[in-house]
């Protein structure tokens, strides 16, 4: 067993960034508390666990939509709650038991917390795991704070790379797990619906991989701007919602020369885009939704059946970290692109405004805590 090992360097009172079912949000101090974090050494965390100190942390989607709806879909904020799910940081103190670990360890954490016991976990698909605690999904609280402790083995080391690109893991981890399970090739002809964060690292992914041709669509002008910046050879559809599915899918072919999509990668989770990437891949092709959506759709079963387009759906990620962390520290994946703005977590409201606000022409807002640039 290893000795207790600590590092003096906690003197800011710890903060996180709350909401509640009123829908307000705010900065105050959170647990663990400064006091306890002084007088604790170790051997005072759980077998297994370390303290950590947030650096960086992105602001999600689904943070947004906690803040805003109170929900999405069965989870619900009833009572006030810390957001973020996506922070890296660098490791305060190690239980003892903890060997892999040193305090001065730049960790990026993933944010699930499983049981280990039912089949999901014991089949190595944890993110269906029967008893998760995904921390910022009520009622678990996340991970904009300061200071947090948390079980080691979700604690990843990423080396010299920067806490910023840290944090961008997990939305990549969720760009991951769907090119892996859509089983997207070199060559393919592939259909991003949303040039959202997750959308973008999609096409980043995508461009990766070899894909061609690729196109991406939004809503939003400046978005599919900042996607072709991002990858030049991306074909870019403005969608009109004036169309119907059909329609907007024959527009999406000829966007790409008249080359049907084999696969459609939906990264808004909304009915109509759904149902526009169905109308839009060729026979025996696939759309694989990554977004979340409203909990019931309408969506052209004929077009699914006499097509055999095949539909299938994901849920967060699982042993993705690794590989994340190889591709953005060998620069195959360039995820620093993506940040446009930076707050203090003292100024995390602004962040949130900004975040939530379309006109900002914000991509990926990031909140820092003591983070050298």
């Amino acid at each position: 067993m290893s000795t207790t090992t600590t590092i003096e360097t906690i003197s800011k009172p710890n903060v996180g960034v709350f909401t509640n079912p009123e829908h307000k949000l705010w900065v105050e101090e959170s647990t663990p508390n400064l006091d306890s974090l002084k007088k604790s050494k170790g051997e005072d965390l759980p077998e297994g666990w370390v303290t950590v100190a947030i650096k960086s942390t992105g602001i999600c989607g689904s943070d947004i939509h906690f803040w805003h709806a109170g929900a999405i879909g069965p989870m619900v904020v009833e009572n006030n709650h810390i957001l973020g799910h996506e922070s890296a940081g660098v490791v305060l103190a190690t239980h003892p038991s903890v060997t892999h670990l040193q305090p001065g360890d730049r960790v990026a954490i993933e944010p699930g917390l499983i049981c280990n016991n039912c089949e999901p976990c014991l089949t190595g698909r944890y993110n269906g795991c029967e008893k998760m605690r995904f921390l910022s999904t009520p009622p678990v609280d996340g991970l904009l704070r300061r200071y947090i402790n948390h079980p080691a083995i979700w604690c990843h080391k990423i080396g010299t790379m920067s806490y910023e690109n840290g944090a961008l893991l997990e939305p990549l981890s969720v760009a991951l797990a769907g090119m892996e399970r859509s089983g997207v090739a070199l060559g393919d002809s592939v259909l991003i619906c949303g040039a959202g964060p997750i959308g973008l690292i999609t096409l980043l992914c995508c461009q990766a991989a070899g894909a061609c041709p690729i196109v991406i669509t939004d809503i939003d002008a400046g978005r599919l701007d900042y996607a072709t910046k991002l990858c030049p050879r991306a074909k870019p559809y403005k969608v009109n919602p004036s169309l119907t599915p059909s329609d907007a899918g024959a527009e999406i072919v000829q966007a790409a020369n008249g080359i049907k999509p084999s696969i459609a990668l939906e990264c808004t989770g909304v009915e109509s885009s759904v149902s526009t990437a169905i109308h839009s891949v060729k026979f025996g092709g696939k759309v694989f939704v990554i977004g979340v959506g409203k909990p019931d759709m309408t969506l052209p079963f004929m077009r699914l059946s006499t097509q055999e387009i095949d539909l299938q759906f994901q849920y967060r990620y699982s042993n993705t970290w690794p590989r994340a962390i190889r591709l953005v520290r060998d620069g195959v994946v360039d995820m620093g692109q993506l940040v446009t703005h930076r707050f203090d977590i003292e100024d995390a409201v602004g962040a949130f405004e900004t975040a939530g606000d379309v006109r900002s022409g914000a991509i990926k807002v990031m909140i820092q805590s003591e983070v050298d640039m």
